[in-house]
């Protein structure tokens, strides 16, 4: 099995479990990490630490994308990988965009992260490649997400997606899709 270089990995999550678990297990392959629990501290810490790579949440405290940004002005070669429980594909565009090397779902593991955010020639061979979302799973995800922005009423959610109420009720009762 290959072994990556180590390299200097920023976690930014404001899930603090989460953020902790990926730092661990990156540290037990070798990585020097620090981690952050916002969009700010992140930046900070890297300014302090100057990360070779970054894991961050999207959808946390001051904005991915944002810190995203930031952390490439201030570091251009910085590799990113973004990571997100809400998965669409404008928001992917987006963080490419900004930046990033990849959009993955959560909850990703380690596993996963290190070669998509260390780069291809990297991946250990046997190492399973990142396959995006389905478009069944987007889709899953976007009605979830816009469920819970409305309190978990249907009605609401179904006027927002542009469905008939009944119509939203059967893709609910539907189990999710897998990736």
């Amino acid at each position: 099995m290959t072994e990556f270089l180590p390299q200097r990995i920023l976690v930014v999550d404001d899930d603090h479990v989460y953020r902790e678990r990926l730092a661990r297990s990156f540290r037990e392959s070798g990585h020097e990490v620090r981690a952050a629990e916002d969009a700010v501290s992140g930046v900070r810490v890297a300014r302090e630490f100057s990360p070779q790579a970054a894991v961050l949440d999207l959808r946390m405290p001051g904005d991915g994308l944002e810190c995203l940004r930031q952390l490439k002005d201030e570091h251009p070669d910085i590799r990113a990988v973004i990571l997100t429980g809400y998965g669409s594909i404008a928001t992917a565009i987006e963080a490419v965009r900004a930046g990033a090397v990849d959009y993955l779902t959560k909850p990703a593991d380690a596993e996963q992260i290190l070669p998509v955010l260390l780069g291809s020639a990297s991946v250990p061979a046997g190492t399973e490649i990142h396959q995006p979302p389905s478009l069944e799973r987007l889709e899953w995800e976007h009605i979830q997400r816009v469920l819970h922005d409305h309190g978990g009423n249907v009605s609401r959610a179904a006027d927002a997606l542009g469905l008939h109420r009944r119509s939203l009720q059967r893709k609910l009762q539907k189990y999710p899709p897998a990736h």
